[in-house]
């Protein structure tokens, strides 16, 4: 082994290796168990980030730890075509070079479209795979393939003549900036400070008035009526009158419906279904015109004043109520906080706008979707977005399917010029009504979840009936991220029941958003983002999984910042250079050293536990072992993954190197007694083993590459017959190796040696003077035990003598401590000289007394407290509580000292 890790070499080593042998490929032929999952997947409209970095590594744990597990896995990679998304991009790299898709043209367009998702689809299958990912690449899957393509003109063509698809003018979500509809949610709702214009509108008449509010008023150029709730006894006798529409003249009547909200401003309300989705509601229920007045760039047009057309529908706002106050019809304008629909992609302000659009019925389809989470078929990690799924499937409302851009799956639908409208999967020939070959598809392309929300069967090949969508379908397990919980897992599992007749998958894993320390999402603008491919480069592919996986609690966001991943480098090289240690120590399975240098006698490892002579050390660390493999099977299946890298981390670092390691390195040092030095080894590579296989699904190259010199250590069994650890069989907890009693021992055990150590830290002694030590031990069992490992206390702190005597007396000068009743003393005659650190420990307590004294001050201190920043007092309250701790040890020491 190379003295240090390095992960640039060994991952790239190791990964070619793994696709080289097909390790990652299902078998459909398989008898085993199935387990599956289809990736999230990424857009094609650049290179992954670290959401990403958490999402796949969340599913590759799952994946690995299942294939171990011996279940035939199958994860499906692929990309998705993220319509408006990615035209956008390339959009943007066409301005560069002055031009635009119009100029171009539709088919000229598209192949530059092909061109980037070529580019940018290899580059993130190089990123997956750059992260370990151990998906079936050789079912990659995209979403415009010849495949996915087939199956979203089937689903539309079946639901179109289940009447569950329907073409209607409708108030939509509209994009002025991508000029597309947009789904409901695909309008994300901000909260903007605004005002709220309160407007006179006067009676044809000319007897008064009635007020109006509003946030939009350059829409009340479309205003077709004014409403009243018919319960309201304040436009009782006014509700017959006509209204004059300000500016443009046009007479509209006061209409009555139970919509309107009485105590809501003046309780009446302007109406314009043709700019606002509750008004369309109500023109429909009134039989009411709408108008138009903007166009699809939100430009004002239609009929209304010529002074208006052509301007932009905020500075016409601005126009607008300059001439409205011009003419004495502005009563009164509030400062007003609402929410306001922003296009997911652009982030510009959305506009109800209407028009003819394609839209899915979803009522009909969500009812065995939201009884399936009502009976709780379907299960959600984190619980809690259950009632966030309900809620939405409860109130679900039509999907706006059609979309005003060219990449995407072009609606399979064509018209005629007689008026007949042909939906099929194939390109018609002719109009089965009048037998024209005039025939023109529609020019609008498919919502990009409605290829997405296929993508659980239509990468196994349906609707073909196959034998890879028989093994492997459904699926098992989702990990996403809660923001599309509506446009996909919910939608999935729509489609999933109404064409396959299965749920797709049964459980959902919600992870949370990655976030800088300060909390503050990760984007370009901020210029926060942190590159997955970065940190790989600088810290290791391990290193990055194991650090975000560990400081990420269940369904919690993730805050990261570059320091982060110095925990799992860190951990790896410990990992590492224990390893390291103990396979330097050990000959090969075939004999030859290959090692000059290594200690006379070692032997290859042996998988079988000595049994009849495990030392007290053996059976402690074999005991813990099991209740780490438990606890670590656990933690994975309930999808609690942080929790997991906490038990192997502690178990590794602090039980296995920091002790056990350490305690065997007196029978791995000796030579009287060969079988001593083998039990040694074969008990450490018996544990390491076991470690690398818990922690394989987590960190899969550095424990791939420890295995594969503790096979060549291994005579057979635990390591051997297996060319990747990835096939090694995932441990299981041995009862009859738990071992209560030994457990308990061990521990205080450990504890009076960390208490013996600190009494040296605190008297200041150097770490090469050895001490004598003393323990009047609390009981018989305690002294028995007690006096049983005093070679052991010896050892670790730094002694060279430990009395266990129930009848002594305490020392005159020693350092003390009680452990679970058991009197602990440190000889400290010899070690320190008394009057020097007597004369320290005092000035050690003055100069804390002091810290301590100012810092209660600045604490007590008003303009303190309320000037500063609530982190810095957190602070200041932090470093104080730290000194008096500090200040009550030195006490002690000083006190124990005279």
């Amino acid at each position: 082994m190379e003295k240090q890790y390095n992960p640039s070499i060994v991952e790239e080593r190791l990964y070619a290796h793994w696709m080289e042998q097909g390790y990652f490929r299902a078998d459909e032929t398989s008898e085993k168990e199935k387990y599956s999952i289809v990736i999230p997947p990424p857009n094609v409209t650049g290179v992954l980030h670290m959401g990403h970095a958490l999402n796949n590594t969340i599913q590759d744990i799952i994946i690995r730890h299942k294939r171990m597990s011996g279940f035939e896995v199958m994860w499906m990679p692929g990309t998705d075509h993220a319509g408006i998304a990615t035209q956008n991009v390339v959009e943007r790299r066409l301005a560069k070079d002055g031009k635009n898709r119009h100029d171009m043209g539709r088919e000229a367009f598209v192949g530059e479209v092909w061109k980037w998702k070529e580019e940018y689809h290899a580059t993130i299958t190089t990123q997956l795979k750059k992260l370990g990912s151990s998906c079936d690449w050789s079912r990659e899957r995209f979403t415009m393939d010849e495949g996915l393509s087939e199956a979203v003109r089937k689903v539309f063509v079946r639901l179109y003549n289940d009447k569950l698809i329907y073409k209607g003018k409708y108030i939509i979500n509209w994009c002025p900036r991508c000029r597309t509809a947009l789904s409901d949610e695909e309008a994300e709702h901000k909260e903007l400070n605004g005002k709220l214009y309160h407007l006179k509108y006067p009676y044809e008449d000319g007897s008064g008035h009635v007020s109006v509010a509003t946030t939009r008023p350059e829409t009340m150029l479309g205003d077709v009526a004014v409403a009243v709730n018919p319960a309201d006894d304040r436009y009782r006798d006014v509700k017959h009158k006509k209204i004059v529409l300000p500016l443009t003249g046009r007479a509209i009547p006061f209409i009555e419906d139970g919509f309107v909200d009485r105590e809501f401003g003046t309780g009446a309300v302007k109406v314009t279904p043709a700019h606002d989705p509750n008004d369309f509601q109500m023109g429909l229920r009134h039989n009411l015109e709408p108008v138009v007045v903007m166009d699809e760039g939100a430009v004002m047009t239609g009929g209304i004043p010529e002074k208006y057309i052509g301007m932009d529908r905020f500075e016409c706002r601005k126009v607008i109520i300059e001439d409205l106050a011009a003419a004495g019809l502005v009563e009164k304008i509030d400062d007003h906080a609402h929410s306001v629909g922003h296009c997911y992609r652009c982030d510009t302000v959305v506009e109800p706008y209407y028009s003819d659009q394609w839209f899915v019925k979803m009522k009909p389809l969500a009812a065995p979707a939201l009884a399936a989470a009502v009976n709780d078929e379907i299960k959600f990690f984190p619980a809690r977005w259950k009632k966030t799924y309900v809620d939405w499937m409860e109130n679900i409302r039509d999907w706006c399917i059609s979309r005003q851009i060219w990449w995407g799956h072009q609606i399979p639908a064509w018209y005629c010029n007689c008026g007949e409208i042909i939906v099929a999967e194939e390109t018609p020939a002719k109009c089965p009504k009048c037998q024209s070959a005039n025939l023109t598809q529609d020019p609008d392309v498919l919502d990009t979840w409605f290829s997405s929300w296929l993508w659980p069967f239509s990468t196994m090949g349906w609707p073909e009936d196959n034998e890879f969508m028989k093994k492997f379908y459904p699926t098992d397990t989702l990990a996403t991220a809660p923001e599309i919980i509506f446009f996909w897992v919910a939608r999935m599992i729509m489609a999933g029941y109404h064409f396959v007749g299965k749920l797709p998958f049964t459980d959902i894993i919600l992870h949370g958003t990655v976030r800088d320390k300060t909390g503050r999402k990760m984007s370009k603008s901020l210029g926060n983002i942190i590159d997955p491919l970065e940190i790989i480069a600088a810290y290791g592919t391990d290193a990055l999984r194991f650090s975000m996986i560990m400081i990420t609690a269940q369904g919690s966001d993730v805050f990261l910042g570059k320091d982060t991943f110095d925990i799992g480098r860190n951990f790896a090289n410990k990992l590492w250079n224990a390893s390291r240690f103990l396979l330097s120590n050990i000959k090969n399975a075939s004999g030859d050293t290959g090692n000059p240098a290594e200690t006379a006698g070692c032997r290859a490892l042996t998988p079988e536990l000595p049994i009849g002579r495990l030392k007290s050390e053996d059976k402690w660390i074999l005991s813990k072992l099991q209740h780490v493999v438990k606890n670590m099977d656990d933690a994975i299946n309930a999808y609690r993954f942080n929790e997991a890298c906490h038990i192997i981390y502690d178990f590794t670092w602090h039980e296995f190197c920091d002790w056990y390691i350490e305690a065997k390195k007196a029978d791995m040092y000796q030579d009287g007694d060969p079988q001593l030095k083998t039990d040694a080894l074969s008990l450490c590579g018996y544990v390491l083993a076991s470690i690398l296989k818990l922690l394989h699904p987590i960190m899969p190259f550095i424990t791939e590459e420890i295995w594969g010199h503790l096979r060549e250590k291994t005579v057979s069994g635990s390591a051997a017959g297996f060319d990747s650890i990835m096939f090694a069989e995932y441990p299981k907890p041995d009862p009859s190796l738990i071992d209560e009693l030994t457990e308990g021992n061990f521990e205080l055990l450990k504890n009076c040696i960390i208490a013996l150590r600190t009494i040296r830290s605190e008297n200041n002694i150097p770490p090469d003077k050895t001490g004598t030590a003393l323990i009047i031990p609390a009981n018989k069992d305690a002294a028995g035990w007690l006096a049983s490992q005093t070679a052991t206390i010896n050892l670790f702190a730094k002694l060279s003598e430990t009395t266990v005597d129930e009848n002594a007396q305490k020392p005159a000068f020693a350092g003390s401590a009680v452990v679970r009743g058991n009197q602990l003393f440190l000889i400290l005659e010899g070690l320190i000289d008394k009057k020097v650190e007597t004369e320290r420990l005092t000035k050690e307590t003055a100069r804390l007394k002091s810290m301590a004294a100012a810092a209660k001050s600045k604490l007590e201190s008003e303009n303190f407290i309320s000037r500063a920043p609530a982190d810095v007092v957190e602070k200041e309250r932090e470093k104080y509580q730290g000194i008096l701790v500090n200040l009550e040890k030195t006490e002690k020491a000083l006190e124990n000292l005279k």
